[in-house]
């Protein structure tokens, strides 16, 4: 006999859930907010859930919403992620988060001769691009290429 699992996790009044984050990725959604063990909100995540989708992550922060450079690191290394906020535990507002096809200081250039890597004041700059195999970021200076390891270049 198949023995059904449901997995539960407490609901939150106020904050959001992120979902659908691509499975393995939820401790760097936490890094890219800025979440350790000072951070005395309720959180709560999953990793390597099954969906509708296959396998994904789940992180819920209880009275937090993110801010759109929050939004668009989480797009770099999770493209298919979905934002609630939530309010009242009450969803009000879902998106899907949209990958920019432009950044700029939000990566590190991994080419150590690039001029964003100088003791200069410029910022990094990248465009943005996805395919089949993933998301690529190309350096609009050096044109190094960033396609895996993304969420270790993230400032």
């Amino acid at each position: 006999m198949k023995e059904k699992r449901d997995l539960k996790i407490q609901a939150i009044e106020n904050g959001t859930v992120i979902d659908h984050i691509t499975s393995g990725q939820a401790l760097n959604v936490l890094r890219i907010l800025g979440i350790s063990s000072a951070f005395r909100a309720t959180i709560s995540f999953v990793m390597n859930a099954s969906g509708a989708r296959g396998r994904k992550d789940v992180v819920k922060i209880e009275g937090k919403e993110l801010s759109v450079e929050e939004v668009n690191k989480i797009a770099l290394i999770s493209p298919k992620a979905t934002i609630n906020i939530i309010r009242d535990f009450q969803v009000v507002q879902k998106n899907n988060v949209v990958l920019p096809s432009y950044v700029e200081g939000v990566v590190r250039c991994k080419n150590s001769k690039c001029i964003s890597n100088s003791s200069e004041p410029i910022e990094s700059k990248f465009s943005v691009l996805q395919s089949e195999e993933g998301v690529s970021l190309h350096c609009l200076y050096c044109e190094h290429v960033i396609s895996e390891d993304i969420a270790e270049n993230l400032l």
